[in-house]
């Protein structure tokens, strides 16, 4: 086999490992030296000298090394990524990154919140007087004893005496009542000091206070919210003590107001003049 047939046998096969992109140095130098060693066979002509022969071998290795060493050039070069595959480690633009539409926005840029609209109409209602209808009407003014589905009447009790007295106040109403107030005013005439109070309905259903106010001994029953008074006829009645003798009863007074079928009502009265003599009424 000549040099150059040795030659084009090494250069078809490195063209056939570079085309595999897996060049096998030691592999190619084996078929190299299994050649070599065909050519001494028995029957094999020797043409040149074995000086000339191992210089043969040394160059074809030498020539094996060169093209090998171009060979892995031209693979490394074969599966060298092109400069556009390198593209795809550029960060794409925040505005078309779908991380940037998914992390919230800097606090420092976010804008302030703007005023909602409910904030700025609690804020106006606020300043402006409300238009809607007053949740309880103006009481009515009594003027007498009878008003709807009211009466009145007042009265000094016949078992007062000359240290003690009672006064009551008497209601008859037609409807029922989901509001009412009874007031007796005593005047001060004398000694008149506060000696107890009583109501005919039950006591659970109402506050009752006594104070002195302007010269007059003040009672007021106030019928508690969530109760009710049943139609009928009932008293209220103020005890006092005062100086000895008979007492004038003329300044005395009472008014009552109430609600009946979500109206209000007022009555009002005043006492006859009660005076003892000898012990009788």
């Amino acid at each position: 086999m000549s040099q150059q047939d040795v030659h084009d046998e090494l250069r078809a096969r490195l063209h056939e490992a570079a085309e595999a992109h897996e060049p096998d140095r030691a592999r190619v130098l084996a078929r190299i030296e299994r050649g070599m060693t065909a050519q001494d066979r028995p029957g094999h002509r020797a043409t040149l000298p074995p000086v000339f022969g191992w210089i043969r071998v040394v160059g074809a290795t030498a020539a094996v090394a060169a093209v090998l060493g171009f060979g892995g050039y031209a693979v490394a070069s074969a599966v060298k990524p092109t400069p556009t595959e390198k593209t795809v480690a550029v960060s794409p633009t925040p505005s078309g990154s779908p991380d940037a539409t998914s992390r919230p926005p800097s606090r420092s840029a976010a804008p302030p919140p703007p005023a909602t609209p409910s904030t700025s109409a609690s804020s106006r209602a606020s300043s402006t007087p409300s238009s809607s209808p007053k949740a309880t009407a103006t009481a009515p003014v009594a003027t007498g004893e009878q008003d709807g589905p009211l009466w009145s009447d007042g009265s000094v009790d016949p078992h007062s005496n000359d240290f003690w007295a009672q006064s009551d106040v008497t209601l008859k109403t037609t409807g029922r009542l989901t509001s009412l107030t009874v007031r007796l005013k005593v005047a001060q005439t004398g000694g008149v000091s506060n000696a107890g109070a009583w109501r005919s309905l039950p006591e659970t259903d109402f506050t009752q206070t006594v104070a002195e106010q302007d010269g007059f001994l003040v009672y007021t029953w106030t019928l508690k919210p969530g109760s009710g008074v049943a139609v009928g006829e009932w008293v209220f009645a103020g005890q006092y003590n005062h100086k000895q003798g008979g007492r004038d009863a003329g300044d005395d007074s009472y008014t009552i107001t109430g609600t009946a079928g979500g109206k209000q009502y007022a009555v009002t009265g005043d006492f006859a003049t009660h005076t003892t003599t000898d012990g009788d009424s």
